[in-house]
């Protein structure tokens, strides 16, 4: 699978929360300078997410995926397909950066979950290989996920 599409997706969705946090962050530095101890707060924070937001644009940025070999255990750039106990399936991408984040495929053509190896999900993923199962607690419920695809 080319996960260009993915990657340039994901990075049009970090830049965008890097120039929504600019923008917050200036106003908040604009009240901040009433000296209101909530408003220089709010600037604070909104200076460090804004650092944050960059810094994970940067790190996409110098990230380029690999597609598996056959048998290969998944790894960070791996895109992967989970069928739960229940028969209700995720497909996930394995980044750097961006948990949470959904994607659409190209055409949108399906639904990308992003997970990073740091996450529940990545963790359980990361290592392991097509037919294996995993468990992931979701919302507190633990739940058995089999790997039914990897790339």
């Amino acid at each position: 699978m080319d996960k260009t599409f993915l990657m340039e997706q994901l990075g049009a969705h970090l830049l965008a929360g890097v120039q929504e946090t600019h923008r917050a962050a200036s106003e908040a530095k604009q009240d901040a300078a009433s000296g209101a101890n909530r408003a220089v707060n709010l600037a604070r924070g909104l200076q460090q997410r804004k650092t944050l937001a960059s810094a994970q644009l940067d790190a996409l940025s110098e990230f380029r995926p690999q597609p598996l070999r056959k048998g290969e255990a998944i790894r960070i750039g791996s895109v992967v397909e989970v069928e739960g106990e229940e028969g209700n399936g995720r497909t996930l991408f394995i980044a750097p950066v961006g948990a949470g984040l959904e994607l659409t495929g190209p055409g949108g053509d399906g639904i990308f979950h992003v997970v990073t190896p740091g996450s529940p999900f990545g963790r359980a993923l990361v290592g392991k290989k097509v037919g294996d199962t995993v468990e992931v607690t979701i919302q507190g419920e633990p739940t058995d996920w089999t790997i039914t695809y990897a790339d």
